[in-house]
């Protein structure tokens, strides 16, 4: 089981890799992701398929406009990782 620290690790070192650029440090959870970094379509959909990839998540595209903090990301993924193992 993943926890919420260990998740957020897996989720930045993903934003670090599509957005080398990008200052990880100063990135707020509570924020949208698109409005503190430079992503465009295709790299939110790479966070997305990045996701699904680290975590074995599916995220259907009826989900994709609740995972626009870095905060909504990690709950998404736990609450995910905790319903394939029953506990949610």
């Amino acid at each position: 089981m993943k926890t919420p620290a260990e998740i957020r690790s897996a989720i930045l070192g993903l934003l670090a890799r599509i957005a080398p650029e990008a200052d990880l440090a100063e990135l707020k959870g509570d924020v949208p992701i698109r409005r503190q970094i430079d992503l465009d379509s295709m790299d939110s959909l790479n966070v997305i398929a990045g996701l699904t990839e680290r975590f074995g998540v599916d995220v259907p595209e009826s989900d994709y406009g609740r995972l626009q903090t870095v905060d909504d990301m990690v709950d998404y993924v736990a609450t995910r990782l905790a319903a394939a193992r029953g506990g949610a």
